[in-house]
């Protein structure tokens, strides 16, 4: 008797842990859209040049692109060819946000 409970135990873990599982899998979020300016991680909002397009272009290489939305610097990952075109301008970002991380799905200058 005490070894069936023993395993009853364990599979009743099992399954609690698969429906854990699953049930994180359906939380995940869906796309976002953010509009801000097409900057590098490094510098943010704050250039180190004046010519804010060449900084980003420039720092973007070892530091990798970001978004900046008020006062807020989203690391952008992906899609790097498209964000180099739009780098110093505004844009709208859609894409997996994770803290201050987004994996970029699109990405089109702002109007």
């Amino acid at each position: 008797m005490k070894q069936a409970r023993k395993y009853g135990k364990g599979l009743l873990a099992i399954v609690f842990g698969v429906a854990l599982a699953g049930s994180t899998l359906l939380v995940q979020a869906a796309d976002q859209t953010m509009e801000g300016t097409i900057s590098d991680a490094m510098c943010g909002a704050k250039h180190k040049m004046a010519d804010a397009k060449k900084c980003s272009m420039g720092c973007a290489k070892t530091n990798g692109y970001a978004l900046v939305v008020g006062d807020k610097v989203y690391k952008l990952a992906g899609m790097t060819d498209e964000l180099a075109k739009l780098a110093g301008d505004k844009a709208k970002v859609t894409g997996a946000v994770d803290g201050m991380n987004i994996t970029v799905s699109s990405v089109a200058a702002a109007m």
